[in-house]
């Protein structure tokens, strides 16, 4: 088992659309650069279109290690054939379940760029596990352009009513910058091994 403040993978929920304007398209690019110019491996979703295509291209120019994870009916959806031999290991799983499973078991870290229904349910189930004890991987709210504050208060407003449990093991880092995750991760990894006062606030804003 690798301790957590060993950091070699980080995943990488998104959208496979690009969403308004260019800002979420910008900042995949630049998290996928970011990661691999620290020297960790990417994995990611494996589509080549959108937010996803936009993470995986960043880090393949930088010379990073990408792994894409995709179940085997959204192949044709979210990717081509031809464009996922520029990933360096692609898995095609049978299932979704198999596939956020592996993506799990691969990965060190998790960051949630923007993106819809499936990017939230991925990242809401690692801090699901997260709060069930787990695991102890640094999750991350990457929020771009203030994308994710209405989760941010919504995620407040569960534990001010007394529903989120153990709160002290679910608390995802919120960074502002994308240029900031990596480093915040690393941060955070470092400090796992750490002891945690049981008030802390869910959401630590970095």
């Amino acid at each position: 088992m690798r301790c957590m403040s060993e950091i070699r993978s980080i995943c990488v929920y998104c959208g496979s659309s690009r969403g308004r304007g260019d800002i979420y398209m910008n900042a995949g690019q630049k998290l996928g650069r970011a990661i691999a110019e620290a020297g960790l491996g990417l994995i990611y979703g494996g589509g080549t279109k959108g937010i996803m295509g936009a993470v995986a291209a960043g880090a393949h120019a930088a010379g990073g290690h990408v792994t894409g994870i995709i179940p085997r009916f959204l192949v044709n959806r979210e990717a081509s054939e031809s464009s996922l031999d520029g990933i360096d290991n692609v898995v095609i799983t049978e299932d979704m379940h198999t596939r956020k499973h592996r993506m799990f078991e691969e990965s060190d870290a998790f960051v949630a760029l923007p993106g819809g229904i499936g990017t939230v349910e991925e990242i809401i189930e690692i801090m699901t596990w997260a709060q069930l004890g787990r695991h102890r991987k640094p999750i991350v709210f990457a929020n771009v352009a203030g994308f994710w504050e209405p989760m941010l208060a919504l995620l407040d407003h569960m534990n001010e009513e007394g529903f989120i449990h153990t709160s002290h093991l679910v608390r995802p880092l919120v960074v502002d910058a994308v240029e900031q995750v990596v480093p915040n991760i690393l941060d955070a990894a470092r400090a796992a091994a750490l002891p945690v006062s049981g008030d802390e606030r869910v959401i630590g804003k970095m």
